[in-house]
């Protein structure tokens, strides 16, 4: 499990980005777990995710907004971009007080790429 956190910060919103190479549905569920059992995590305003997993020669590929809307199809659409496979990311805020507009969308990106140029390097 890799964990990058405040890498953002706007309006008093808090961006940290997760995730990990998953080979299966259930390695998901368990990640999602683990990171729940974080109270900070279990108390964040949004954990959003997509993954893709390759298996048997297909893709099976899943995104949650949890509750921020259009965030899941974000980190899914960058994860095809990119063809990555058997990888899970989840971005999670934390709500400052203050609506970000199009902005939480730019972020959501930033996050998403932040994971995936520097989640091998740890």
């Amino acid at each position: 499990m890799f964990i990058f956190e405040n890498i953002i910060e706007d309006k008093g919103s808090r961006y940290s980005v997760s995730g990990d190479e998953v080979k299966s549905i259930e390695e998901v569920e368990e990640f999602l777990k683990k990171l729940k059992q974080n109270k900070k995590y279990r108390k964040a305003t949004h954990n959003t995710f997509a993954y893709r997993i390759e298996k048997d020669n297909k893709i099976i590929e899943l995104k949650n907004d949890n509750g921020e809307s259009g965030a899941g199809n974000i980190i899914l659409e960058i994860l095809r971009k990119k063809d990555s496979k058997n990888l899970l990311i989840c971005v999670t805020r934390w709500f400052g007080g203050k609506k970000l507009g199009g902005d939480r969308f730019r972020h959501i990106k930033d996050a998403t790429f932040y994971f995936l140029e520097n989640y091998k390097k740890n």
